[in-house]
């Protein structure tokens, strides 16, 4: 925050970061295409503000004063030219003003502004992800007042902040006799189509009608010959829950404003689940997922997720203990009739009836994802290009549902040949060969590393299939999920290779020979490299390649080491197993070899572990020995 400015009296002018600057520019320029959402965020800051009071208020009475009515205010002068939305909630102090309304997204701006794309719709989309909403004022103002006062302190400590969204804005300490917020926009030329009582009515009931809250509004009366405000006031909204309205009474339109409401989201939810849960315990959930990752799905520590009630009153955002970490991208409303309402964090974490909830949510959605991969093959694929590497996590972390979330998991494999993930375990051991046993993949740390292995080459020849895993997460998944529908799943670069039934005898007997045949070299190869390598021995993998390298069955994977130390954690030191195909050149012409053996013995290692996609300890020594063989081998 750039504090550099001018003070008159009490007045600061304060500049915004840059990159707010940036984005007050994309907003002025009609990023949005639809202006009417200012007022929809505007009234879910306020409808925000008057649920944290009235959880405060659970500890502390006092902060209600004299008014205990919360309520949400819209009004417009058409004079002046300004609407102003204003609440009676919690308010803001001066260094929140500063913080909230002179800083977007914290943490997130430089990603926001890195994911621009250019295109308009894409951007509206993303301004949404990054919690920017209250400068959608902008949209429609040059200017926008907000004044604020914090619950609890005195009305000489209320903070105004005003700024014409250019390049600075101004805060100073004034008077407000009442607590809460009101945010004053000034209409750019050409706005007036907002200055009237039915046009402001008919938005807030389209976009805002779920509200808890009463939004109103003053009435207005017909007389001489145009609408004139009077005294009384008019509730516009329902202003009962929407979660508690029977399901035959909403629009899928409402359900899809309820979710943009407490998302904070511009685009439409991808699904819904909305059901009362009756029995040992009562409580409402409406559940969404969302059709985009917000940027930071990957930071498991950010907080994200569902909004909890108990009977009607707002307890606390992003409670994470009502849904696994696995499924963070989950958005929405718990409301519960039985937790008691001065519940804090550290009782849900101890909380019996909170696991039942939360067993209970993950259900249900697992559930919806269900139906989704079943019933709408499309949605389930955008579903899972954006939240499928996060859907992988919970193989290992719920193990009541560790079978459900495996037949919801998707795979590239050989059957395609491509990237896209869209091959279930299910649709896998539906197309395995007569005498398969098992289910088989292999890990990389790139597609095309998977794809490319040597250890597939028997499996190509055969026709057999084999899942190609290359997300980060699924070291993870391999190692958590063994067996599927009675199928072991089995690593094709792991231990000894054992295609059951798919191989026949003659196969397994050349096989034995080959190993009798070839012992004295396997054994010279052995002594030659050492302790780089765990044992030598014929392969059964290879048709093309002359070497590869496998991990033991119990030792960690080449690429799972890599990715351990990459991240800085201890690996165990394990060594790979060197295989050698008898039937290559390059292995048949180092039976007769003697005077470059070590050079050569060393040059099949090294090329093993390049194919497997790890790292050479010597490179230079690699090419050395390259360039000194490419030299006899021209008879120089």
């Amino acid at each position: 925050m750039s504090e550099s400015a001018t003070v008159e009296h009490n007045r600061e002018t304060l500049g915004f970061q840059a990159e707010v600057k940036q984005l007050l520019n994309l907003m002025i320029h009609s990023l949005y295409s639809n202006k009417e959402i200012f007022l929809r965020e505007l009234i879910s800051n306020a409808s925000d503000a008057c649920d944290k009071l009235r959880f405060e208020a659970l500890n502390n009475g006092a902060l209600y004063g004299d008014d205990s009515d919360l309520k949400i205010r819209v009004s417009f002068d058409k004079e002046a030219r300004t609407i102003t939305i204003a609440d009676n909630g919690i308010g803001l102090s001066r260094d929140e003003a500063v913080e909230h309304l002179g800083t977007i997204a914290k943490s997130g701006t430089r990603e926001f502004f890195s994911a621009l794309t250019g295109d308009q719709a894409k951007d509206a989309h993303l301004i949404g992800q990054f919690g920017v909403g209250f400068y959608s004022s902008f949209i429609i103002a040059d200017k926008v007042t907000v004044v604020s006062r914090r619950a609890g302190v005195e009305p000489n400590q209320a903070v105004r902040w005003e700024s014409g969204g250019e390049g600075d804005f101004t805060v100073e300490m004034v008077d407000k006799a009442t607590r809460g917020t009101a945010v004053t926009l000034h209409l750019r030329e050409g706005e007036d189509e907002f200055l009237g009582g039915w046009k402001l009515k008919s938005i807030i009931r389209k976009y805002s009608d779920h509200i808890t809250l009463p939004i109103v509004m003053k009435k207005e009366d017909w007389k001489d010959g145009e609408q004139v405000l009077t005294d009384e006031d008019e509730t516009v909204n329902q202003a009962n829950a929407l979660w508690v309205r029977p399901k035959s009474e909403i629009s899928d339109e409402q359900y899809k404003e309820f979710y943009k409401h407490v998302a904070h989201d511009f685009e439409d939810p991808l699904a819904w689940t909305h059901a009362r849960v009756e029995g040992k315990q009562e409580y409402t959930q409406l559940l969404y997922i969302p059709s985009r990752a917000p940027f930071d799905l990957w930071d498991r520590n950010a907080r994200h997720g569902i909004k909890l009630y108990v009977r009607r009153v707002f307890i606390m955002d992003d409670a994470e203990q009502l849904m696994p970490l696995y499924m963070r991208f989950v958005r929405g409303v718990v409301d519960s009739s039985d937790l008691p309402l001065n519940v804090s964090r550290e009782i849900l974490q101890q909380s019996k009836d909170i696991d039942g909830i939360r067993s209970g949510c993950t259900r249900k959605v697992l559930s919806m994802l269900e139906d989704l991969a079943e019933n709408d093959k499309e949605k389930y694929a955008k579903f899972w290009e954006n939240f499928g590497a996060v859907l992988k996590e919970g193989v290992g972390e719920d193990f009541a549902n560790k079978e459900k979330i495996a037949g919801l998991i998707r795979f590239a494999s050989t059957y395609n040949d491509t990237p896209d993930q869209n091959v279930s375990l299910a649709e896998y051991i539906g197309r395995m060969k007569e005498g398969q046993e098992k289910i088989y993949f292999v890990t990389a740390e790139t597609f095309n590393a998977a794809k490319n292995s040597p250890h597939l080459e028997i499996f190509r020849k055969k026709g057999i299939e084999v899942l190609l895993l290359s997300d980060r997460v699924d070291e993870w998944v391999a190692s958590h999920l063994t067996e599927f529908d009675g199928k072991h799943l089995q690593s094709v670069a792991k231990g000894g290779l054992d295609l059951g039934k798919l191989e026949d005898e003659e196969e397994k007997k050349e096989a034995e020979k080959a190993a009798d045949e070839y012992k004295d070299l396997l054994d010279k190869v052995k002594t030659s490299l050492g302790d780089k390598v765990k044992d030598v021995r014929i392969t059964h993998r290879l048709t093309d390649s002359p070497s590869c390298l496998v991990s033991d069955e119990h030792d960690p994977s080449g690429n799972l080491a890599r990715m351990l130390k990459a991240a800085g954690q201890p690996v165990p030191p394990t060594r790979p197993i060197l295989e050698i195909n008898p039937h290559h050149p390059a292995v048949m012409r180092l039976k007769y070899e003697e005077s470059r053996f070590d050079d050569w013995a060393a040059l099949l290692f090294e090329q093993a572990m390049l194919a497997e996609g790890g790292q050479l300890d010597d490179p230079a020594g690699f090419v050395k020995r390259i360039n000194n063989l490419m030299m006899a081998l021209s008879g120089k």
